[in-house]
C-alpha cells in the first residue's frame, strides 16, 4: 500500500475523500490539524492556503510515498501555485473531487489542468459521496 497525504483548500473534500477510501460512513468533519492514519494523512486546507505552512508541508510530506493535490472540480480556482508538486521529493498525483456535483466537462478539464499545473503526474476524477470513481483511485494506490 501507498500511504498518500491529501492537500488541498478548505472544502475540497480531502476529508470525505479519506471516509470514502477507508469505507467510513461520510460525515462532516473540519480537520483542525494534520491527521495521520496508517495509510492517509489528511492535512488542514489552511497549509495550502497559507504560504507560511508550506515547510510543515514538505517536512510532513516525509512520512508519505504520494502526494494528492485535492481540487474540488466545482471551485473556479485553484489555490495551488504553478509547479507546486515539485517541492516534494515524491510521486504528485492530482484528484478532482465532487465530480457528481460538476456542471460540465469544461469545468472538469479546467480542474485537471490545474492540477497539471500544479505538478500533478496522474489526475483522477472522483466523487467520495456516490463513491464514483474511488475504487480506481484505491487500486493505484493499492489498498485493498
Amino acid at each position: 500500500m501507498k500511504k498518500i497525504m491529501l492537500i488541498g483548500s478548505i472544502g475540497a473534500g480531502k476529508t470525505t475523500l479519506t471516509q470514502a477510501l477507508k469505507n467510513e460512513i461520510i460525515e462532516y468533519k473540519k480537520t483542525q490539524s494534520i491527521e495521520f492514519d496508517d495509510y492517509i494523512i489528511d492535512t488542514p486546507g489552511e497549509y495550502i492556503d497559507n504560504k507560511v505552512y508550506y515547510n510543515a508541508l514538505v517536512v510532513t510530506s516525509a512520512d508519505a510515498d504520494v502526494i494528492g493535490l485535492v481540487q474540488d472540480s466545482t471551485d473556479e480556482t485553484s489555490s495551488f501555485p504553478p509547479s507546486f508538486g515539485n517541492m516534494f521529493n515524491k510521486e504528485v498525483i492530482g484528484i478532482c473531487t465532487k465530480i457528481d456535483l460538476c456542471e460540465s466537462e469544461e469545468n472538469l478539464k479546467r480542474s485537471e489542468e490545474f492540477l497539471s499545473s500544479a505538478g500533478a503526474q496522474y489526475v483522477f476524477g472522483v466523487s467520495a459521496i456516490n463513491n464514483e470513481k474511488i475504487e480506481e483511485l484505491k487500486k493505484y494506490l493499492d489498498f485493498d
